[in-house]
Parts: C-alpha cells; sequence; structure tokens
C-alpha cells in the first residue's frame, strides 16, 4: 500500500492537488510502481485530516488521467505502463519549468543567462542522473 508517511501538506495548493501531485511525483521517482495498492478513500481522509470528498476528488483525477483504476467494493489501485510515466514526468517538469521561466524573465534574464544558470546548476548537484 502506498505510504503518505513522506507527505507534507502545503497551505499555498489545494489539498486534493497535493495529493495527486505527491502521488504523481512518486510514480515519476519510481517510488510508486504499476499496481501499487491505494489507501481507502477513508484511511487516507483520516491519515490527513481531511474531508473524504477531498480524497475522493484526487482518486477521481488520477482515474481520469488513467492512472488508477477503482472498482466497486475492491481496492484502488495504480495501472501505469512506460508511456503513462513518460507522460506524467513530462507534464510535471514541464509545470516547475514554467514556474522557473517565469521567474527568470520577471528578473530580466535572458534565455543564454538562464541556460548557463541551469547548466552550472545541474554540474553543481551532481551532473547526470
Amino acid at each position: 500500500m502506498i505510504s503518505f508517511e513522506s507527505f507534507v501538506p502545503d497551505g499555498n495548493v489545494p489539498i486534493y492537488l497535493q495529493i495527486v501531485g505527491y502521488i504523481k511525483r512518486g510514480i515519476v521517482a519510481g517510488t510508486i510502481p504499476d499496481g501499487a495498492e491505494m489507501p481507502s478513500r477513508r484511511m487516507l481522509s483520516a491519515l490527513l485530516g481531511v474531508n473524504p470528498n477531498t480524497v475522493q476528488k484526487s482518486y477521481a483525477m488520477l482515474e481520469e488521467e488513467g492512472l488508477m483504476e477503482s472498482r466497486s467494493g475492491a481496492k484502488s489501485v495504480l495501472t501505469l505502463d512506460e508511456r503513462k510515466v513518460r507522460d506524467v514526468r513530462t507534464k510535471l517538469l514541464e509545470g516547475e519549468i514554467a514556474v522557473l521561466v517565469v521567474a527568470l524573465k520577471e528578473t530580466g534574464s535572458s534565455k543564454e543567462e538562464a541556460l548557463e544558470l541551469v547548466a552550472r546548476l545541474w554540474d553543481r548537484e551532481g551532473g547526470e542522473p
């Protein structure tokens, strides 16, 4: 079963989006594999101290994106393949990079300066994954 032990709520983002983001980051990192069982909606709402409808909303989003499957009376599990994992990774990175690009533009950085900064930080953080 997927653990939410390391889940840290952020007051600036709706909790249902945080739950979805937590799952997606785990998928991309490889810590949440295909077939992983989700906690029940009731269990997760109690664990996080949120309304069960909030958890239901996040689960519905995961289902709509084809990342999770739920059956009445059965456990909810993630349904992943290489394409889905790649798509999740791309969308997460695009979202993060879009925020960075806006911040860089707001500071007056040129594209060249931004790329140089990213390259320098990449090398400082250990280079290739």
